[in-house]
């Protein structure tokens, strides 16, 4: 589960996340021309990375490390929907669904982070 919500949040990264129809721009999570977002999806996608890497890595140390890199890209995620999102001078961004699915997908990494399918040396008894 948690390989397939990295993809879908790879490909989130290049849909589209809003549109400011007075300007005629679209943002997405690498393209974010005309606006003072900068590059938002760069850094979820540096964390998708990490999160792929250390998913492959069937070590404990690994899984917690997971944990840091999912909890930060979940929390940049809350981050870039509000701000790009955001109302600015009465005007409001239409929200399209490539905003909604990195939201989504951050918070399915996040729960298969917290969740892994690793055996632990040293089980407990009964």
């Amino acid at each position: 589960m948690g390989i397939a919500a990295a993809i879908l949040l790879i490909i989130s990264c290049f849909l589209t996340w809003v549109t400011i129809d007075s300007k005629n721009i679209v943002v997405s999570g690498v393209e974010a021309t005309g606006t003072s977002f900068g590059k938002p999806g760069y850094f979820n996608l540096l964390m998708t990375f990490f999160f792929i890497v250390f998913t492959l890595v069937s070590k404990i140390w690994a899984k917690r490390i997971n944990l840091l890199f999912t909890a930060m890209n979940l929390a940049w995620a809350i981050r870039n929907y509000f701000i790009i999102s955001a109302c600015l001078g009465g005007e409001c961004p239409e929200k399209h669904t490539g905003l909604y699915v990195m939201l989504v997908s951050s918070l399915l990494m996040l729960a298969s982070s917290l969740f892994p399918d690793i055996e632990l040396p040293g089980g407990r008894q009964e």
